[in-house]
């Protein structure tokens, strides 16, 4: 199974630092474009050890869209790969503003619209919604849909 995971507000706390960022400073109307955002970003309860354990099982991919107001995203989003998972996954970091030209079976996303989610080929798993309020939910989906297919 090809499983592709959206970074912002799905593997790291986007929204909290952006608000936290503007409690600081509200003169800065773009936090992300601040140099060192996207690195500094705190990585979600359960992310990293589930990611961590559906790359054992599945081929896993980070399908994260870029923040065109700070072109330093594309470098901090690698670097955060690296420093909360390992150099080898950056190799599997796709950042790409059309999620829809993927093709894979699984796409875990907090926005089911507006990046090309809703052209992706696979089922969009809605991370944050009611079926999926948490890692540890997705877990045990794609866990039944893994033994499904074995």
């Amino acid at each position: 199974m090809r499983v592709y995971i959206d970074m912002d507000d799905v593997l790291c706390a986007f929204t909290a630092a952006h608000r936290k960022a503007l409690e600081i400073n509200s003169e800065i109307r773009y936090p992300q474009s601040v140099e060192g955002f996207f690195l500094m970003l705190e990585p979600l309860p359960g992310a990293i050890e589930v990611v961590n354990e559906f790359r054992s099982k599945f081929e896993v991919y980070i399908l994260t869209a870029p923040s065109t107001r700070n072109p330093l995203c594309y470098t901090e989003k690698r670097l955060w790969i690296e420093k909360h998972f390992d150099y080898e996954f950056t190799n599997q970091l796709i950042i790409s503003p059309n999620k829809g030209l993927m093709i894979g079976d699984y796409l875990i996303d907090d926005h089911i619209e507006g990046r090309g989610q809703e052209d992706f080929t696979g089922e969009l798993i809605h991370f944050g919604s009611e079926d999926y309020p948490d890692w540890q939910c997705v877990r045990t989906y794609l866990a039944q849909k893994f033994t499904e297919t074995v």
